[in-house]
């Protein structure tokens, strides 16, 4: 049918589409997970949900919980995914739910900080580093905490918070904590440790480990993360500080992420048993072949690199993988200095890796949009090496 569509187009309309799409701005700046619609779509009915008026009307869930507003579906599909995926022990941690991971980065500083430290407790985490741990730690220029930079080059005696993404943005490698002193408190945002963008080697054991539906299952627009607390004063401040920011999360967005990390699970169980393509495997093919194509475009020339990963076993697919990140992270080759500003030039919106405390040789560029974007942006960089 595409075929035949294309058939129908005069050779001036066809020169007409190619020369503006020449002219569109290909914005990969954000991290937009878009591209996953296509999988839900398929899905059906299958995540619809229906709220009738009167429910979800309390601000509390379970007031005998730590974090009072928990839907208790959500937490149990939170520790029923994990459990299915084995990317994270659940056993002894407190579930605490957050209006997106960044509510809760928010949350987990406010409880590792002492309101009695004679001054703020530095927050550090190596470059290159999520673009927003700075502006988050600094944002409320609070007496708490403040950001101190990168861990590698930290030498600051007395407690600390270091920041620990793994897989990291932008660059996707497997991280562990660079400081490593005795007064040290770790937060691990693990956004991107699943199996559709890194092998899952065995499942993390942290005191405060970061998930988001955004990045796990494409449902950005939900606003709903999670964290897997093992101290159970630590959770409680962190309720507390969600309490004071938002008096909650919203229950309507608990239940229906209940309702997608549910389908997932049950995607994962009906593959074994034949009965289509798990949510995750779909996921993992989707960017795989994406990756392919980047990397045969960035190999035909010398103008950028990008990283070269090593394959590991994954548990989760029973064979090794590679990974395949949320993110490229891109660095202009040669002459080029500014590799935001190159792009730009050629109307291919990133994020400059000076923004990830790096050299503005880097960009950070979204790997999530939708096929007919990516595809736009393979052909534009073929284009450009091309040319130059």
């Amino acid at each position: 049918m595409m075929e035949d569509a294309e058939s129908c187009f005069t050779t001036s309309s066809t020169a007409s589409l190619h020369n503006s799409t020449r002219e569109k701005v290909i914005d990969l700046d954000h991290g937009d997970p878009i591209m996953y619609e296509r999988f839900w779509r398929q899905m059906g009915d299958k995540t619809t949900i229906t709220i009738p008026g009167w429910q979800s009307m309390s601000y509390l869930s379970d007031g005998s919980n730590i974090c009072w507003f928990l839907e208790a579906e959500f937490a149990t599909e939170v520790v029923r995914l994990h459990k299915v995926v084995g990317n994270a022990v659940t056993e002894g941690r407190h579930v605490v739910v957050g209006t997106g991971s960044s509510q809760l980065i928010l949350a987990a500083l406010y409880a590792l900080s002492s309101p009695d430290a004679a001054e703020p407790i530095s927050v550090v985490s190596a470059v290159p580093y999520y673009s927003s741990y700075p502006s988050m730690a600094d944002y409320q220029k609070s007496g708490l905490y403040q950001w101190a930079g990168d861990a590698e080059n930290f030498d600051k005696e007395g407690p600390y918070i270091e920041l620990v993404t793994s897989p990291n943005n932008p660059d996707g490698y497997r991280r562990k904590s660079m400081v490593n002193r005795n007064q040290g408190l770790l937060i691990h945002d693990l956004a991107y440790y699943w199996p559709q963008y890194t092998p899952i080697s065995s499942p993390s054991d942290h005191d405060l480990t970061l998930f988001t539906a955004s990045k796990t299952t494409g449902h950005a627009g939900m606003r709903i993360g999670w964290a897997l607390v093992k101290d159970k004063e630590v959770a409680k401040k962190m309720t507390k500080f969600i309490e004071l920011n938002t008096i909650g999360v919203s229950k309507d967005s608990q239940l229906r992420a209940a309702k997608v990390l549910k389908a997932v699970s049950e995607s994962c169980g009906e593959e074994n048993h034949k009965n289509g393509e798990s949510f995750f495997k779909y996921s993992y093919n989707l960017m795989a072949q994406r990756w392919k194509q980047l990397r045969e475009v960035v190999d035909a020339g010398d103008m950028f690199t990008i990283p070269q990963f090593s394959p590991a076993f994954c548990t989760f697919f029973g064979k090794e993988t590679e990974p395949q990140p949320a993110f490229v992270w891109l660095k202009c080759e040669g002459d080029v200095e500014d590799c935001e500003t190159f792009l730009r030039g050629h109307k291919i919106i990133t994020r400059s890796g000076t923004q990830f405390g790096a050299s503005p040789k880097y960009v950070r560029i979204s790997m999530l949009d939708t096929d007919e974007t990516f595809i736009q942006f393979i052909e534009r960089l073929s284009a450009i090496q091309e040319r130059e």
